[in-house]
């Protein structure tokens, strides 16, 4: 249901404004896309799993904090990051 450590440091490496940046907006909405795609997967086979539908709820209110924080900073920043990820919004 979770990503690798692979998966993880390889969307970081992408992801990351500079070298050793785990923390940027970028890098942490580019891990939660991933790990809400993952189980999105999850569910469309255990259709009945609400615990773990309220964790998805969750990351993607977390996400779209996220998101809003980048597009009052930076407008062309998160016009980037969305289409880099391929976020409809």
């Amino acid at each position: 249901m979770s990503i690798t450590a692979e998966e993880k440091a390889q969307t970081i490496k992408d992801f990351a404004t500079k070298d050793g940046d785990t923390g940027s907006p970028e890098v942490q909405v580019a891990i939660l896309t991933k790990r809400i795609t993952t189980l999105t997967e999850h569910f469309k086979t255990h259709k009945k799993d609400n615990h773990s539908r309220r964790g998805l709820l969750m990351m993607v209110a977390q996400r779209r904090k996220l998101l809003d924080y980048v597009r009052a900073k930076d407008e062309e920043r998160y016009k980037s990051l969305i289409s880099r990820l391929g976020i409809r919004r």
